[in-house]
This record gives C-alpha cells, structure tokens and sequence, in this order.
C-alpha cells in the first residue's frame, strides 16, 4: 500500500485552502508562492521557514500574510523579529521553530526544505495526517520505508512535486497498480551528455553548472550534471509508489518534454509532458484534486519539432549505477549514498577533488560502509540522522585519499 492517492482516491476539494511553505525562499518555493499569488482567492498563507533568508522570508510573510514564518538558523531570531515589528506574524528560529511550522494547521503543505533538515518538519506534518506537496529528496531517499508507512498510518496524502514523479503520479492514474509492468523516468543528460568519459572526469564547476534545460540549485544542478540527481529520484520512486528496482527505468529524453511514463500489462504507455518548468508540478499538486490555472508556457510541440531518446550511460555516469545498488542493498544504504554524494558534491566545489571523483567517493564510502557492517533496518527519523551522520564523517574521512588518487 502507498500513501499516495492513486486511482479512484480523491478527496474533495472546496473553499479556500490554507498553505504552509516550508522552505519558501528556494528555488521550489519561489515557484510555489509565484503559483500562490496568482490566485489570492484560493489560498490563505499559514506559516513560511526560510533557512537563513531573513529579508526575503519576511517580505513573503509580509505579502502573504502569513500567520507564522520561521528561520533554521538561531541566530538570526533577532533580525527576524525587526523585520516583522508591528506586522502581527508570529516567528520562531532553529529546528524547533521549523518542525512548528509543520505542525500548525494547514490543509496543504509544501515540504521543500534540502538535505536531510527537511526531514523531521516533513514528519510533522505526515503526523497530522494533512496533504504534503513532497519537493525533498531526503525524506525519501534517507528514510523512505518508515516515512511512507508513516504517512500511510496518519492518513496523510503524498503529493510528489519533483517533476518526474508528479508525471509518473499523473500517469499512474491511467490503471490499477497490478496493471502495472514498469514506470519510466526521464532524464535530460545534463550538460556532460555527449562528453568523453574522459573529459567528464576534468570536468569545471562552471561547466557542470551550465544545464541545457533547467534553472535549479547549485547543488541540484551538479547532481544533474553526474546523473547523480536521476538515482536519488529512482530511489525516491521506489519508496513512493512501492516499486521494485527492476520496475523502474531511465530514459534520457535531452528536451526534457517528457518527464514520466508508465507502462501496463497490455503494453500501454501512459506519458505526462510539459514544458520544463517546476510550475506545472507544483500546481498539479496545489490543485489537486482539482487541476488550477498554470503559469508555465503552453507546451508547442511543433515549435519544438521532435523529441529524442537514449538510454543511459551506466560507465560513463556510474552514479546512476551506485544509486541501483544502493536501493537493492537497502538497511540504510541509499541514506549513504546520500550522505556520501553531499559531502562530495561540497568537496568538488570547493575544488578539492574532481569532477569524476564525485562518484568515486560515493562508491568507496558504500563499500566502507558495508564492509563496516554497519547496514541495519532504519526505523526512525534519529535512525536516519544518525546513518546520514556517521556516513557523512565516514565520507570525510576518505575524501583525502581519493583526491590524492585524482592529483
């Protein structure tokens, strides 16, 4: 069973929603209150956190008048509190002020926060049982087996908002999930694509932040680059709709007009496209279940001309690989391969190891971590924190040699 409505489970939608934003100053919540401004008369704005956007959080709750809006960082409680004098919004700072927010009442909620953070205020709001636009990775790829029987227990509905498992929600309701034979994720290829396995080894910051299709995160955006970002969304597909690893696919699609397909027993294919804007996502999930007025650019097909596909290079972007392996090997090893990847995406931008070595730290922090025997069933958030913790000091730990390996 899964936590995500599929087919013929609905709830019925009326009145006037009220929201929470957690993360509202990224890149998903700037497209979640630009979708939100545009119909004042849909929506009343509960709580907004911020991880250390004082200034631009305020001005949000200030907008929206939002009832509520919280900071990560503690120390910036102060600044908050001076930028909402005499507003009349309540504010809070760190992690208990965050998890606050998850919790006040809200009909919807947008759980954007990054990294392992967003995980606890995710769980707050999974507990009471509301909806949850699910824009955060980590919840899933950390936690996933305790976070959706979580969600299934409290009754709260999981609405993905990441564009490729919106699409594959959306087609999911083409049939039963007995029907099903396997779910397709697309993927652009991101910048290195066409490269020489090569050249993606020496690959610069600048050239890895330089996506043909989208315009994300810095962090986002090298995962892209590494196709590192494609295995964190297969195992976040896993645990959303209950698959296996061999019912998922990738597909490299380069225009990014497809984002999701789901194939059935009588050989249909089920696609969802769209122009590659995050908007379309969040507002399937802000309507839902109703389907709202979107702000993306109508899809042009003709304009674009055609659409292409590859399938995927598993040697030349062994994260794809890692990700699968990971996933099969479960008791916490996706939550390393998560840690792993973050500490070596923070080394590779601070120019401490090599493009290519990204995945090579991610592989051998893996293999450490097994051979450790350190795998174990994860059955709580602190389960989780702390697999995401050590795996990060373990990662640290062999960052040294394998820049040592690239020099």
């Amino acid at each position: 069973m899964s936590a995500v409505p599929l087919r013929n489970d609905k709830a019925v939608a009326s009145g006037v929603r009220i929201v929470s934003v957690l993360g509202a100053t990224g890149s998903i919540g700037d497209s979640t209150m630009d979708l939100l401004r545009a119909a004042p008369e849909r929506y009343q704005v509960e709580a907004l956190t911020a991880n250390n956007n004082v200034q631009g959080l305020a001005t949000l709750a200030k907008e929206f008048g939002a009832r509520f809006a919280a900071v990560a960082d503690e120390s910036l409680l102060g600044e908050l509190r001076d930028a909402l004098a005499g507003t009349g919004i309540a504010c809070g700072a760190g992690e208990s002020a965050i998890i606050e927010a998850a919790e006040r009442p809200a009909d919807w909620i947008m759980a954007a926060i990054s990294g392992a953070a967003g995980l606890k205020p995710a769980l707050a709001a999974v507990d009471r049982g509301t909806t949850i636009a699910l824009a955060n990775k980590e919840c899933l790829v950390c936690a996933g087996d305790f976070f959706m029987a979580r969600a299934l227990n409290a009754g709260a509905n999981i609405l993905p908002a990441d564009s490729e498992h919106n699409a594959l929600f959306q087609a999911l309701s083409s049939g039963n999930r007995h029907e099903l034979t396997k779910v397709i994720i697309t993927a652009s290829g991101g910048p290195f694509r066409t490269w020489a396995a090569a050249d993606i080894e020496q690959a610069t910051l600048a050239q890895a932040l330089k996506h043909p299709n989208w315009s994300m995160g810095q962090k986002i955006t090298i995962d892209s680059a590494s196709m590192m970002n494609k295995g964190l969304e297969v195992i976040e597909a896993s645990y959303l709709f209950a698959l296996s690893p061999d019912e998922i696919d990738v597909l490299v699609h380069p225009q990014s007009i497809i984002h999701g397909m789901v194939e059935f027993s009588d050989r249909s294919v089920v696609a969802q496209l769209g122009a590659p804007d995050m908007r379309i996502p969040i507002a399937h999930c802000l309507g839902w279940p109703d389907r709202i007025v979107g702000r993306a650019a109508t899809l042009d097909l003709a304009k674009i001309g055609q659409l292409t596909f590859e399938a995927p290079d598993f040697v030349r972007f062994p994260g794809l690989r890692l990700a699968y392996d990971a996933l099969r090997t479960g008791q916490g090893a996706t939550t390393v391969y998560n840690a792993a990847n973050e500490i070596a995406v923070a080394a590779f931008i601070a120019q401490q190891i090599r493009f290519g070595a990204i995945a090579r730290l991610v592989e051998d922090t893996l293999n450490a971590w097994i051979r450790a025997g350190n795998l174990a069933p994860l059955s709580s958030a602190d389960d989780a924190i702390a697999v995401d913790h050590n795996a990060r000091k373990m990662a640290a730990t062999l960052l040294p040699q394998i820049a040592a390996k690239a020099s």
